[in-house]
């Protein structure tokens, strides 16, 4: 399922992220790996705030409809 779809507050781990080696690479350096946990925070507009690695990070819909869960 994509990050997209997740509740607000639910934990999810990343199975697979999508997307061209420069986009999977560029979410690698947020610390959006597989196996991480991933909470989504808020959302906005089909943007959502998540919670991964003690930070917060932004992503708009694209990005985050290739990060699975």
């Amino acid at each position: 399922m994509p990050l997209t779809m997740a509740k607000t507050g639910e934990v999810g781990y990343i199975r697979k992220i999508t997307g061209r080696d420069e986009v999977r690479q560029h979410l690698a350096e947020m610390g959006f790996v597989v196996g991480e946990p991933v909470t989504v925070v808020s959302r906005m507009g089909g943007n959502v705030i998540l919670s991964i690695k003690d930070s917060r990070v932004a992503l708009d819909q694209n990005l985050a409809g290739r990060i699975m869960i």
